[in-house]
């Protein structure tokens, strides 16, 4: 058999090699019936029943998943209980079976398709996302009315890697219980209910592969790569080979990891910097600690206000960014404000979608439009700025007058607390994060209202090579290394520094080890990243002099291919740490 290698969206970091397991759809044949006018009652006392214990499944699951996975998790499947729950739903299969004279599961399977088909064809993005919600729960309905038993994953009994169309967040939630090494799926994204829940139990995913379950068949060994977001169908030998030496390195780094959980990241010279987490939901934060992360470099705060049907309130937003301040009290925590657009909607707001997203109405420019939701973020934060030791941070700030329009929001925030008696930190920090070229060249100019910067090199990258990070078929152009893209960092740090303020990096980037010598050389003062990568950067960084960084930085940005940059780094990082690291 041929190797196959298919590319799709990293949803959740990892590497596994296993058998796929193809999960069907559990598609039920559902057979037009006629029934008589004495046995209406028993049909509509079968929906009933049906329905309740579709509802006990749903609220046991949802329990489950508060214990294991938190709150925030769990009320994925309130959307469940609302479909569940729909009197118009119920009212019009049980008036059809009283006209049409029809069994109960051919009638609900017919009124749950012409629901699904509605939604189907609406352009609202939040919309088109409760298809696998009316999907999901419509199974467990016919399930119990067919008298049928889950095919899914209980037919799991060993470690395997689960492939499928789509993952309903009910399935994510059961592989927490389950043998699952990693999954792959062919439709979604990184902001998907599935890909959250996978990171949040540490699961491999790569989503958005489009023909992975035609491609795949049941038993075939597979390679998936959550970091690049590889997946590898029937892997050679030697492709096996390699994988498992960069599956033993790992796990060799794992065993240094616990040692180096309580030392700072310092370098041998002595030049110690801040390694932060990234964080999306506060349920991460004991993840956070038990990888011996101090401060969080970003708080993604749009995930807040998403899968949902309405806006958090104030009060909503204090409480979980109080909770995150004292979980980690005393040091920092730096919160971004709203960065809805690109590749993230809210449907409540009936924003119309832009044609180039990632260049339309979005982060600040959304917030600057739209001062009331920006201000109840900011008094939430301003409130909650009492309880530790918060930072607020500005998304795709493109000029100093964005940034100065914001400031004025935030004094006005503040004036409204005060007229309510309600107490804050007024002197609380405020930063931009430096994601547009724009921004870029114009730090010098940012330097002067700013407490400190912050390198999106995400959005960084895509913006000065035109390449869309969500195209796979421009994939190969998004470079971190090129040298248009040091050169902007490097002119970023340098712009920091020279007006005295530190300059961080919360990108992907930052995580990367074959990165980190040329950061620390340019003279990143934090790296922001995952928890679960800060053991190895710290690794790295203490095992290098500040010199040495330097001199590989200078060497780097010499250099004319990103291409060139990437294998240079490649074989300085293998040179300091052989034993960890291959020159490729």
């Amino acid at each position: 058999m041929n190797e196959i290698v298919l590319r799709g969206i990293p949803a959740s970091p990892g590497i596994k090699i296993g058998q796929a397991y193809l999960l069907g759809q559990e598609d039920y044949v559902v057979l037009k019936r006629s029934v008589s006018e004495k046995q209406i009652p028993f049909e509509v006392s079968r929906f009933e029943d049906a329905l309740i214990n579709t509802r006990r499944e749903i609220l046991d699951l949802q329990n489950k998943v508060a214990e294991g996975m938190g709150t925030e998790h769990a009320e994925i499947f309130d959307a469940h209980l609302l479909v569940i729950e729909d009197r118009m739903l119920i009212e019009e299969v049980i008036t059809r079976v009283k006209k049409e004279k029809l069994a109960i599961d051919y009638v609900f399977y017919q009124v749950l398709k012409r629901y699904a088909d509605v939604f189907s064809k609406v352009e609202d993005e939040y919309l088109k996302e409760r298809i696998s919600d009316i999907n999901d729960v419509g199974r467990r309905v016919l399930r119990h009315l067919l008298g049928k038993k889950s095919k899914g994953l209980e037919g799991i009994s060993s470690s395997v890697i689960v492939v499928a169309h789509d993952l309903s967040p009910s399935d994510t939630a059961t592989m927490h219980h389950k043998k699952v090494a990693g999954f792959i799926t062919d439709i979604g994204g990184k902001t998907s209910h599935t890909a959250i829940m996978a990171k949040s139990i540490e699961t491999p995913a790569v989503v958005g592969l489009e023909i992975a379950t035609s491609q795949i068949k049941d038993g075939n060994t597979i390679i998936i790569d959550g970091n690049s977001g590889l997946v590898i169908v029937n892997p050679r030998h030697e492709t096996l080979n390699k994988y498992q030496r960069k599956k033993e390195k790992i796990k060799d780094l794992s065993k240094v990891y616990p040692t180096l959980k309580d030392l700072p990241a310092v370098t041998l010279d002595g030049r110690e910097v801040k390694l932060s987490a990234n964080i999306e939901l506060p349920e991460e934060i004991p993840i956070v600690l038990e990888h011996g992360v101090h401060s969080i470099g970003l708080y993604r705060t749009e995930f807040f206000y998403m899968n949902r049907k309405d806006l958090p309130s104030e009060e909503e937003q204090f409480k979980a960014y109080r909770y995150v301040a004292e979980a980690m009290k005393p040091h920092s925590v730096i919160i971004r404000t709203l960065d809805l657009g690109g590749d993230k909607f809210l449907s409540q707001l009936q924003i119309p979608h832009d044609m180039t997203p990632f260049l339309g109405w979005r982060a600040i420019r959304f917030c600057l439009a739209r001062p009331d939701i920006f201000k109840a973020q900011l008094r939430a934060i301003l409130r909650a700025s009492m309880y530790g030791n918060l930072k607020i941070m500005y998304p795709m700030i493109s000029g100093v007058e964005e940034l100065k329009q914001a400031n004025k929001l935030l004094e006005d925030s503040k004036k409204e607390l005060r007229a309510k008696k309600l107490i804050y930190k007024d002197d609380i920090e405020v930063g931009v994060m430096i994601e547009v070229p724009s921004a870029a060249l114009t730090c010098d100019i940012l330097s002067k209202e700013a407490a400190f910067f912050s390198i999106g090199t995400n959005d960084l990258i895509q913006y000065s090579l035109a390449v869309d990070r969500t195209n796979e078929k421009v994939a190969y152009l998004y470079e971190p290394l090129h040298p248009a893209v040091l050169r902007l960092i490097k002119n970023i740090i340098n712009a920091g520094h020279k007006a005295g303020i530190w300059v961080g990096m919360c990108g992907e980037m930052s995580g990367e080890p074959a990165f980190v010598l040329l950061l620390l050389g340019l003279g990143l003062d934090e790296f922001s990243m995952p928890a679960s990568a800060v053991p190895r950067i710290k690794q790295i960084i203490r095992a290098v002099t500040t010199k040495q960084a330097e001199v590989i930085a200078q060497e780097a940005l010499s250099l004319s291919e990103g291409k060139d940059v990437e294998k240079f780094a490649k074989e300085q990082l293998h040179k300091i740490l052989p034993k960890y690291y291959t020159r490729t």
